[in-house]
């Protein structure tokens, strides 16, 4: 065989530095030998425990990835394979995968609970480097700070020694996950905006000003941990917020409005505030009604408007799609075309405020035979079986295509045959893909079992035992309201 002439020999270098440049990454592998010494280093660093054969990790690591990158110079990232660096992982109480945490310094300072997107992640990191409140000196440092995309929380004292500054940096510190903060003790930064005295002042991000709502929202309350989560919590969201994958969570558990459209604060602001403008025109004649407001991107939320409102993409056009989702998980939508005057959303609300309109649900059919040892739930029938306020339920959600879902099939047939003679208990199981799951129970795997006790259907209790039939059948015998009875033989407790 023949020598490599210089031109190949280049080529060949040429490939191998390009595959180290793709193999690159800007996220720190750690373990064992390195950890404790290598986070010392670093003011804050976010670390991913996981599992190579981790599913929810495999999903989690492209995003990762674009986050180190996107932070760099600012945070840094990190993980640890617990499979091979298992004395790190314990000592951390790692016991899931995976578990972010977030270090300071060297020490474990908090778990992260934030996003799991790269700009997620990056928005969350980047509230946790540097100082929890930014310290402003000028008019120019504050117009900069609250010209942000996001909701600024400022607080203006008289001196850097107030008490009540003391408190704000207090907030600001338990808070910063969340949300951003800045402060002066110099008051004269504030006279533009009508402060006089101490004061916290809630700025909404320039992209949502409207004629609707102030621009600002000051605090009439003294500084404390308590009054100025609470105040953020009254006023961060304003009458009509942008909606997004990172911020859904927070506005979890309200009665709330969306309008779906092509929301775009990037590209083209001014469009995005047309059809908002129209939302909150209309949203202001039943601000006292408790519905909150917010829009969204169509296309980021389409996923969830096929599975939970049945609508497609060819739905709506160009115009607002307007769905209401209630605390208890109550779904309505707007089945006339939004119009431009508002008319027709002022009708929908109507009717909703009415009790006029029809919920959605999404069901399956109810089976015409319903007799064997495991009753089949769908969200059609719920209130009948579940919420029988005479009878015990255990509860079943599975998802069809789960394989621990089958491999428990024929041990909760069995338990259902073997309580076949009871008239005051129901076992009975439930398609969590295919039914809306009532919010009451926090169903976030599959198979998960909650047992729904007689006269407390307000309260279900989730199953935490084995998955044997006598794991069941001692459960039941200490949590049933009535006596068991097995096959013709009664359980007495």
């Amino acid at each position: 065989m023949g020598t490599l002439g210089p031109f190949r020999m280049f080529l060949l270098f040429a490939v191998a530095q390009q595959n180290v440049f793709v193999a690159a990454s800007d996220v720190l592998e750690l373990g064992d030998s390195d950890f404790d010494d290598t986070v010392a280093e670093y003011e804050t660093v976010l670390v991913e425990f996981f599992a190579p054969w981790c599913g929810h990790c495999q999903q989690l690591a492209p995003e990762y990835e674009t986050a180190a990158t996107k932070l760099k110079g600012t945070v840094s990232l990190a993980k640890v394979d617990c499979t091979v660096n298992s004395e790190t992982c314990g000592r951390f109480g790692v016991n899931g995968y995976p578990t972010l945490k977030i270090f300071r310094n060297g020490e474990d300072f908090a778990a992260y609970d934030g996003p799991r997107s790269a700009d997620g992640i990056v928005s969350y990191m980047k509230k946790q480097a540097g100082p929890s409140s930014v310290p402003l000196h000028n008019e120019r440092d504050l117009d900069a700070f609250v010209n942000h995309f996001e909701a600024s929380v400022v607080g203006f004292f008289s001196s850097a020694d107030s008490s009540q500054m003391a408190e704000f940096l207090k907030a600001s510190s338990a808070m910063r996950d969340s949300h951003r903060f800045a402060h002066t003790a110099d008051l004269s930064l504030g006279l533009k905006h009508g402060v006089e005295s101490d004061t916290v002042v809630l700025f909404r991000p320039p992209r949502l000003n409207s004629k609707f709502e102030d621009s600002l929202v000051k605090s009439d309350e003294a500084v404390s941990i308590a009054s100025l989560r609470q105040f953020i919590r009254d006023n961060v969201f304003g009458l009509c917020p942008h909606l997004t994958a990172e911020n859904r969570e927070n506005m979890r558990g309200r009665d709330l409005l969306v309008a779906y459209y092509d929301v775009d604060y990037l590209r083209n602001i001014k469009g995005t505030n047309y059809w908002r403008n129209r939302v909150m025109k209309v949203a202001t004649q039943f601000q006292s009604q408790g519905l909150n407001y917010a829009v969204a991107n169509r296309a980021e939320f389409q996923e969830e408007l096929e599975e939970e409102f049945g609508l497609g993409t060819s739905d709506g056009g160009k115009l607002p799609l307007i769905t209401i989702r209630n605390r208890e998980g109550h779904k309505y939508s707007m089945q006339e075309e939004f119009t431009r005057d508002g008319k027709s959303l002022e009708r929908f609300l109507e009717d909703y405020f009415a009790g006029k309109l029809k919920r959605q649900v999404k069901s399956e059919a109810a089976p015409e035979n319903n007799d064997g040892p495991v009753k089949v739930v769908v969200a059609d029938n719920f209130e009948e079986l579940v919420n029988n306020p005479s009878k015990d339920v255990l509860l079943e959600f599975y998802a069809p295509w789960c394989g621990h879902c089958k491999s428990l099939e024929p041990k909760y047939t069995e338990l259902g045959e073997q309580l076949s003679a009871n008239t005051h208990i129901v076992i009975a199981k439930m398609d969590a893909t295919a039914n809306d799951v009532p919010p009451t129970y926090d169903v976030q795997g599959f198979p998960t079992i909650f047992f729904v006790p007689a006269g407390q259907k307000d309260q279900p209790r989730k199953y935490e035992g084995g998955s044997e039939v006598n794991d069941f059948l001692n459960y039941l015998k200490e949590v049933a309201t009535h006596p068991l009875i097995l096959g013709n033989a009664r359980e007495d407790l």
